[in-house]
């Protein structure tokens, strides 16, 4: 009696394990029909079990196209039937996506974060002005606030203004720039303050639901 034992190990591989092995079975009686009368009645059939087996995806569009897709699919593509939807296409399944490319330009800068390179983009499409010096030192600002909330000791502007010119491609020169940026321990001081601020507001709210049901006198 257990040499008659059998283990999932040892059965069939389930291509959609969701649906379970018995109607992967059922796919595999429709493939053997001699008739494609038969096999269109089956195929019917396995459909209306497998839409009773998902209920919360009736209200999906497109439900049964997707249905009939992966019955096709169960039968590695086998099965001759006739399906109201278009077949799909083994190798189109099959076919490798696209590599994606890395959203940061810039990785060794990460802590300027992704939309640094935007706003530089933006100050170098500008024309020349106040308007356009005004939005460039408070990039540099901004740099200088983001390298401090990653390393908090102090950084000098230089190596603020030669990052900046680095990501600009050489647009943005500020390394003989007069104007000093906003200091470190000003930039520090208000991160920590946004910091108390918040972390205040969450004790204040956990006080308040702590309090709750208490006697007051």
């Amino acid at each position: 009696m257990i040499d008659d034992i059998e283990y999932n190990t040892e059965r069939e591989h389930l291509i959609i394990p969701e649906y379970g092995r018995h109607v992967q079975k059922m796919v595999n009686f429709a493939i053997k029909q001699e008739t494609k009368e038969e096999r269109n009645k089956v195929a019917k059939a396995i459909i209306s079990v497998m839409g009773n087996l998902q209920p919360h995806l009736r209200d999906v569009p497109d439900f049964q196209h997707k249905l009939w897709d992966q019955l096709f699919i169960m039968s590695k593509f086998e099965l001759d039937a006739d399906s109201p939807y278009e077949k799909p296409s083994k190798e189109l399944l099959e076919e490798r996506p696209e590599p994606l490319e890395y959203p940061q330009n810039f990785p060794k800068y990460r802590f300027y974060g992704n939309n640094i390179k935007t706003m530089i983009d933006v100050a170098i499409s500008w024309e020349d002005g106040e308007l356009k010096e005004a939005l460039t030192y408070t990039i540099a600002n901004h740099m200088k606030k983001c390298f401090l909330n990653w390393n908090k000791d102090t950084v000098e502007d230089y190596v603020i203004f030669n990052h900046l010119f680095e990501l600009s491609n050489g647009e943005i020169n500020l390394k003989e720039s007069k104007e000093d940026l906003i200091d470190s321990a000003s930039l520090l001081k208000s991160s920590a303050k946004k910091k108390y601020t918040n972390n205040n507001k969450k004790g204040g709210s956990n006080k308040k639901n702590n309090n709750r049901g208490k006697k007051r006198y």
